[in-house]
């Protein structure tokens, strides 16, 4: 087992566990373990513990005992995220690596080896990468993007509205944006569901994840030779024909980052809304009486439930001092999202709404912000008020305490949402509003006749690390 770095806190006050970090959580040197089933118990009451305990950054151990920092303060994280001059995305500069400390089969070889990725470099060749990538997002307008959120919103419904029962995050949030990512990547209409069954597979580290993988790059990559010979107005046509003048390779592995990157976080962002507008009534009511709109509510989870918890990382270019603590070359610092967005510097009264406040770090902020971030917002409102007009009486089936959340290191997100409802008769041709969908509105192919290696074992319903799979399975 690795020891931690001799200039992390060794004076003693480290060898007692923080408030509110059982002691069976602690490793070398008395340090917090970032990991595991204790820290993803409860995950607020640790960061809240370490805020105590250290402050607006803290000293942690990462899986194998690995130390890095964790920054919780929101001035701080925006100061890390807004300097790449001082905290680099280049994963190379890790003192760990550079020892060689960090085990072929480590858990977090996967998310910060470097790659050639815009995620993982900065200066020029992050302007190239990333302006290509801007470039090809910024082509889709938000009404281009709502029609599709429509479509398949309606399709989805339409697979399980006879029942007058579901589970919104099973039969809808793990399935739309997915559906909508495929039309905006340019790709045929057939492959959507097969794509969300894979992404699903791969976000849920089963048995075939592998197989998923290796189906997924395929699809990329003939998308890419079809789009090379016949170009359309999509993200695959605009990275090939893009004047940084991307390789074969690079335009693949980009589509593959937005694809995968944007469905799991888009999912948490719908899933986490979902409950909060049926759980709380305070939000039912202010939405049906028009006081509160659904863009407000999902700035509401965008600060109170961000769709990545963490985010790894950064790594110090040169010795330097960030909320008062000594950061060496070489560190690795774990930018905190959810603990960020409550820092009590700036929200010392967590109940008071933040309602048009977009100051929260859930898209993280400088050179490497989330390009995809006015996507996933069109996404998610337009998917839930979609969803919401189609279904008005929806109603949980279940008592709100027996809504289970999983808590990885990265993300935190409720697993299912039981909903009863009022089953909606078909809609006769007089009442179909013809004003957005488009030609196309076939209910979706049967996902069980596909033959996907996906789809040849059943999915375990517990949630493993997305990021070994958007990294580790290339």
């Amino acid at each position: 087992m690795s020891t931690p770095r001799s200039d992390f806190p060794s004076d003693g006050s480290a060898a007692v566990p923080p408030p509110g970090c059982p002691a069976h959580n602690t490793g070398a040197g008395g340090l917090t373990r970032l990991y595991g089933p204790v820290a993803e118990a409860d995950p607020r009451m640790m960061y809240e513990g370490l805020r105590r305990q250290y402050g607006s950054v803290a000293p942690v151990l990462l899986h194998g005992d690995l130390p890095a920092w964790l920054v919780l303060g929101h001035r701080e994280n925006l100061e890390v995220m807004r300097t790449p001059s001082l905290f680099s995305r280049d994963s190379r500069l890790w003192t760990m690596f550079k020892q060689g400390r960090v085990a072929p089969d480590s858990p977090l070889a996967p998310m910060i080896t470097w790659q050639p990725l815009c995620i993982f470099v900065d200066g020029d060749e992050h302007a190239r990468l990333r302006t290509a990538v801007n470039d090809g997002l910024g082509q889709f307008n938000r009404h281009g993007v709502r029609r599709f959120v429509t479509r398949y919103t309606r399709q989805l419904v339409d697979e399980f509205e006879a029942t007058g029962e579901a589970d919104l995050v099973r039969d809808y949030a793990e399935k739309l944006p997915m559906l909508v990512m495929t039309q905006l990547l340019g790709m045929p209409e057939e492959n959507g569901p097969l794509l969300v069954e894979a992404a699903l597979d791969l976000m849920k580290g089963t048995e075939t994840a592998m197989a998923s993988n290796e189906f997924v790059v395929e699809t990329l990559r003939k998308l890419v030779k079809r789009k090379t010979e016949n170009p359309g107005r999509d993200l695959a046509s605009r990275l090939i024909s893009h004047e940084s003048a991307l390789t074969e390779d690079e335009v693949v592995e980009h589509l593959r980052l937005v694809l995968i990157a944007a469905n799991e976080t888009t999912v948490n962002l719908i899933a986490n809304t979902l409950r909060l507008v049926l759980t709380d009534r305070r939000f039912r009511a202010n939405l049906s009486g028009g006081q509160m709109t659904l863009p407000d509510a999902l700035e509401q989870v965008l600060w109170d439930a961000p769709p990545l918890s963490v985010i790894p990382g950064r790594w110090a270019t040169g010795d330097t001092t960030l909320g008062g603590q000594p950061i060496k070359a070489g560190d690795l610092l774990m930018l905190g999202l959810a603990a960020g967005n409550v820092d009590p510097e700036i929200r010392p009264d967590l109940s008071a709404p933040v309602h048009g406040n977009r100051s929260h770090l859930s898209f993280s902020s400088g050179p490497h912000e989330c390009p995809g971030q006015d996507i996933g917002r069109a996404i998610a409102d337009t998917g839930i008020d979609s969803l919401l007009t189609i279904l008005p009486s929806l109603d949980l089936a279940v008592s709100e305490g027996e809504l289970a959340t999983t808590s990885a290191w990265l993300t935190q997100r409720v697993n299912s949402l039981p909903v009863r409802f009022t089953p909606r008769r078909p809609a006769t041709v007089q009442e179909i509003d013809v004003s957005t969908p488009p030609p196309k509105s076939q209910p979706l192919p049967a996902v069980t006749s596909v033959a996907s290696p996906a789809t040849q074992l059943a999915r375990p319903p517990v949630r493993r690390s997305w990021w070994r799979s958007l990294f580790g399975r290339r």
